[in-house]
């Protein structure tokens, strides 16, 4: 008999009836030479404290570092997982072989390989690797089963990130909440990106809480319609303004230079996990957690690809599928329409043969899976905002089958006395893949860009005439809080601000956090009141600002610190860091942060924001 074991009932489902195991029993399918059985996740986890010493029981300072010899693994406390853990090791008990159906991820690696060890397997394990759940799909993978070992790396990366977690969370957990808490049951949390990623906000909160508005003036003038505005930037007194206001007031414009310059803009990359929540976020306030599971569901609905990706391009392989996943999307009908009809039809009218862009097409540059694209089934049974996610999916994917969008820059200079003057505007001369965006789609990031763009009237170089100067007085104002949408870009490019897609791509290997964990992170600093928002905006609380003021220890709270981590967690996947060196590393990091932090008398404490 062939066991197969997926990571949620749902899925085994579907998996079951492909492979014709129809017979329903209590915690599997059978049917076929096939027995089809599922996890509900994680239902085992690393021992905690007490499991290998029983004074570990206990908050002490005296107990600190809990480092154990070896880490161990234990089943959830939970009357469902028994259960479902005893169906599963009886059924494994019987298998000639066993079929890991778990997701395709470094996370479905750990939750299918634990329950493996702790039912003691020992028969040949093969393992299904797909992108999407589509019959298709799931047919294409058991005809391709992989050998376990291929995944092996893996698996040793999801336990190293697992024990990092424990290591640090454990230890530094008690540490500050025994050294610096107010309140009685007051419980500090210090996590491995937790506390980097609100170190990011509180720095921020900060910039702006002690921000002083200055004044600046710009000088400026209309001339023929147009605002020109002086090049030699902002004047810091309104004297300094005052005197170039007079030296230009009364005497003529004179237009001292034209250029235009023709550009080409490529369509937007297809979206990995983060960008995705980024663009939720931006457009329509969608939580990173709620994108999450939205994006999922539809994975689930066989409606896109496997979403905790972080790539933005497809394997080779996938291009002559194309052509009919955008026959399905054309499909697909709602309000009375087909909303990818037209221009998936403009599409073919601009090229029989889709082209193949290294923009989209790159499989050295797709590790397990490739970007979120849709499947190609006919999408329904959607809600509205798994519509709008849908929306987003299908038309990024359609775009970046379209021409680049070609364009006229014109920048025109001009002068009065000895002050330079500029102007510029943006004359869309061919909107190539804008199309697919419609007009009326003002929350589109694609489309609100048409706003800023503006065509200027025909000058002549040496032309002059009258215009009407303004000195306006402005004043500096504050960096702007993170929203959801900035915060996942900062962790994604370990802090830095980066909105370029290109340059980040370039920086995700020092990001913090999987773009699957990062949504999660976020909404642990808000159960733990260290973040609150407030609309879109999230501002740090004073125990956030007084915990990140209280952690003196670099390593907690430096995104960089934490970033070198997660690239060693990446290399180790990729067979090129040994997991042993990553995790005796971090024992010996987190020891000395428990005696840094042992010393120190300074009577310093963390209030409680409740």
């Amino acid at each position: 008999m062939i066991v197969c074991i997926a990571e949620k009932p749902s899925v085994a489902r579907d998996i079951a009836r492909i492979l014709g195991a129809t017979t329903s029993r209590d915690g599997y399918m059978e049917g076929n030479g096939y027995q089809v059985t599922w996890t509900f996740g994680h239902l085992c986890e690393l021992k905690e404290p007490n499991d290998y010493q029983q004074n570990w029981r206990f908050w002490t300072l005296a107990a600190l570092p809990m480092i154990p010899a070896r880490f161990g693994i234990k089943l959830i406390p939970d009357a469902g997982i028994e259960k479902q853990f005893k169906i599963i090791s009886n059924l494994y008990a019987n298998a000639d072989e066993i079929i890991n159906c778990g997701d395709a991820g470094q996370e479905g690696e750990l939750i299918q390989r634990w329950v493996m060890q702790l039912a003691h397997v020992k028969c040949p394990v093969k393992r299904l690797w797909i992108s999407s759940m589509t019959d298709e799909a799931i047919r294409e993978g058991f005809a391709n089963l992989k050998e376990e070992k291929q995944y092996e790396s893996l698996y040793l990366a999801g336990l190293s990130r697992a024990i990092g977690d424990w290591l640090l969370g454990m230890n530094c957990t008690r540490l500050y909440t025994l050294m610096y808490r107010q309140g009685r049951n007051q419980v500090l949390s210090i996590g491995r990106v937790q506390t980097p990623t609100l170190a990011l906000i509180v720095k921020r909160q900060k910039e702006i809480d002690y921000f002083k508005p200055e004044p600046y003036w710009v000088l400026s003038t209309i001339y023929r319609d147009t605002l020109f505005t002086a090049t030699s930037g902002k004047f810091t007194s309104e004297e300094e303004g005052k005197q170039a206001f007079s030296l230009i007031d009364g005497k003529p414009f004179v237009i001292t230079d034209v250029q235009k310059k023709k550009g080409r803009e490529p369509a937007k990359q297809l979206y990995d996990l983060t960008s995705l929540q980024v663009d939720l976020n931006r457009k329509f306030g969608f939580s990173a957690e709620m994108s999450l599971n939205l994006i999922q569901g539809l994975y689930e609905k066989k409606l896109t690809t496997y979403p905790r990706v972080d790539t933005q391009y497809l394997s080779d392989d996938i291009y002559p599928k194309c052509p009919g996943i955008l026959n399905g999307v054309s499909q697909y009908y709602t309000a009375g329409k087909k909303p990818y009809l037209q221009p998936i039809k403009d599409l073919a009218a601009i090229s029989k043969k889709l082209p193949k862009s290294k923009r989209v097409f790159d499989t050295s540059k797709v590790t397990d899976h490739h970007a979120i694209i849709p499947t190609g089934q006919t999408p329904g049974g959607m809600t509205d905002a798994e519509q709008k996610v849908y929306d987003l999916i299908a038309r990024r994917f359609i775009a970046a089958f379209y021409p680049d969008c070609e364009f006229s820059t014109t920048t025109v200079k001009g002068k009065v006395d000895k002050i330079e003057f500029k102007a510029s505007g943006k004359e869309i001369l061919k909107p190539g893949w804008r199309a697919v965006y419609a007009k009326d789609e003002q929350n589109d990031e694609e489309t609100k860009k048409g706003d800023e763009e503006k065509t200027l009237p025909t000058f002549t170089k040496g032309e002059s005439g009258p215009h009407k100067p303004t000195l306006t007085k402005k004043m500096t104002i504050p960096p702007k809080h993170y929203t959801e949408a900035s915060l996942l870009r900062a962790m994604e490019t370990a802090g830095k601000l980066v909105d370029d897609e290109e340059l980040s791509a370039a920086m995700k290997e020092n990001g913090i956090g999987r773009p699957s964990s990062r949504a999660g992170i976020i909404e642990t600093l808000f159960k733990r009141h260290y973040i609150r928002r407030e609309r879109k905006n999230l501002v740090a609380t004073a125990t956030g600002i007084q915990l990140i003021d209280t952690i003196h220890e670099k390593l907690l709270t430096s995104v960089e610190l934490t970033g070198i981590w997660e690239k060693k967690l990446r290399d180790i996947e990729r067979h090129n860091y040994d997991a042993a060196t990553f995790i005796n590393e971090l024992k010996a990091q987190v020891s000395k942060i428990v005696t840094d932090v042992l010393h120190d008398t300074s009577g310093r404490s963390v209030a409680y924001d409740s």
